[in-house]
């Protein structure tokens, strides 16, 4: 939804103040939050949430302490809660078709996984931090108490995420994915070495979703010990160690990083929104791919890889403003003033 408005600006190419209309949000706490895709939806006004899962991690006792408060103070709202932690993946299924939100005890591992599970579904994410970066967290242990109401009663916005989707041929045949059926991944799809410590090559092409029908265009071939391919999710991950560039999370761009490349391109290359990355696979061992550090598929030689944007997207129940993403990055990486 938005307005428009006649605002004065100045031109600069003829040194002159001018009227002129634009298009803009609405605006909420002051901050815009469009309505597109890669977007900000604004759920205020939203009735309130009566069925909540909360999950805890099993091998880290303090986020049940934390998920058992949690749940006495949702019960006291008269909200209908779902206790599960985030490995019992067969549970979180049964249940997830009735469930308006979930949230997460945990680090950013957690809350990717929740995110993927819950993705094909629209049920929203909201997380906890009780783990190391939190770059995905909504609350802290000290602050829930204060934000959870604000949710509970729909006054949030939802932030979406682009996810990615990898299928792996051999010859024409699909190969193994994970317990979806897909290799979904909502920070990157790794193609790296095996166990030995030999170079891998990739030869890497890249089509478009849109635009007139052609064939992919080869890029280059990678010798290196691995490529990632990003979202701007994963943007701030792995392949941030690898020398990437920072993707707001907005973006539905995706980020082809070569982790130790040698005599290749060693430089990050973002590419259009749309795009399709094909990678042919060329070793005398073998390669691995990975989703998100998970669902392991074995590659041998001239096997090839399609990665593209996925056909659902991660959803986060947000109260702060869309700008807290470089808020976030700054105190994650202690550079804040």
């Amino acid at each position: 939804m938005s307005f428009r408005r006649t605002i004065v600006r100045r031109n600069l190419y003829v040194g002159r103040l001018e009227k002129c209309d634009v298009e803009i949000p609405h605006f909420v706490r002051n901050d815009i939050f469009p309505g597109k895709a890669g977007r900000a939806v604004l759920i205020k006004g939203k009735t309130m949430l009566k069925t909540i899962a909360v999950l805890d991690h099993p091998k880290v006792p303090a986020t049940g302490e934390v998920a058992a408060q949690i749940e006495a103070a949702l019960r006291a709202m008269n909200v209908q809660v779902l206790r599960a932690n985030t490995w019992d993946t067969e549970i979180l299924q049964s249940i997830i078709g009735k469930l308006e939100l979930i949230i997460v005890l945990g680090g950013d591992g957690s809350t990717l996984r929740a995110a993927r599970l819950a993705a094909p579904h629209k049920v929203p994410v909201t997380s906890v931090n009780m783990g190391k970066l939190g770059f995905l967290a909504e609350m802290k242990p000290d602050n829930w108490r204060e934000v959870l109401p604000t949710i509970v009663k729909g006054d949030y916005w939802i932030e979406e995420r682009m996810m990615l989707r990898a299928t792996a041929y051999r010859g024409t045949t699909v190969l193994h994915a994970g317990l979806s059926g897909f290799n979904d991944a909502l920070n990157d799809i790794v193609i790296s070495r095996g166990t030995l410590a030999r170079i891998v090559r990739l030869e890497t092409r890249i089509g478009e979703t849109h635009g007139p029908v052609a064939e992919p265009a080869k890029l280059t071939t990678y010798a290196c010990d691995g490529l990632l391919i990003a979202t701007p999710t994963g943007s701030t991950a792995y392949a941030l160690a690898a020398g990437g560039p920072i993707l707001p999370p907005a973006l539905k761009n995706i980020v082809l990083v070569p982790i130790a490349p040698h005599l290749s391109l060693d430089k990050p290359v973002v590419l259009s929104q749309g795009s399709v990355v094909e990678i042919i696979v060329h070793t005398d061992h073998q390669a691995i791919l990975t989703a998100d550090g998970q669902n392991e598929v074995v590659l041998q030689d001239m096997e090839r890889v399609v990665v593209q944007a996925g056909p659902h997207v991660a959803q986060f129940a947000r109260v702060q403003p869309p700008t807290y993403f470089y808020r976030t990055l700054m105190g994650r990486l202690r550079m804040s003033d």
